[in-house]
């Protein structure tokens, strides 16, 4: 086991101290090494003896996930709701999102066809700064609802259909 990263944290809570040490670690012993996180938590009273213990030893890959179900639980469980700390708590389901063809092409129809951006950004489910932000790369002008931008004079056919002059 070869160790990249540690953590150590130290939290007192009334009469208890909660350690807390987060590692991430590679197993150089397998075939493949494979990247973990061991999550170690142990507590004691104001007498040292052990109030909490445990530890959690995951993939890499189910961390992001695992963490996101230990906060909703522990904030559930003290009463503090998960919105009131985090920022993402209401973030549209489809903001970060990679976009494809045809959602591009919806993007570039419902533009030119007058809709706003707040309607765009709900149908799509991102935010509205993000439609904003796609608008050029689909050819239409985010400043003016319902036009394209305009061609840059390089990128100009001439009157012939011929090339770029």
């Amino acid at each position: 086991m070869s160790i990249i990263e540690e953590r150590r944290t130290e939290v007192r809570a009334a009469d208890n101290t909660y350690q807390i040490v987060v590692a991430t670690r590679t197993d150089v012993d397998r075939a493949e090494p494979t990247p973990r996180v061991m999550i170690t938590l142990e507590a004691g009273g104001p007498g040292g003896e052990p109030v909490a213990e445990g530890s959690l030893d995951l993939d890499v890959a189910v961390a992001n996930t695992v963490a996101e179900l230990v906060t909703d639980g522990l904030l559930s469980a003290s009463g503090a709701g998960r919105g009131s700390r985090r920022r993402s708590a209401g973030r549209p389901a489809q903001q970060g999102r990679p976009w494809n063809e045809e959602m591009d092409a919806e993007l570039e129809s419902r533009w030119i066809a007058g809709e706003s951006v707040a309607q765009i950004a709900a149908y799509f489910e991102r935010t509205p700064g993000g439609i904003r932000a796609r608008l050029p790369r689909v050819g239409c002008d985010p400043e003016h609802p319902g036009c394209y931008l305009p061609v840059p004079p390089s990128r100009r056919t001439d009157l012939d259909g011929g090339e770029p002059s």
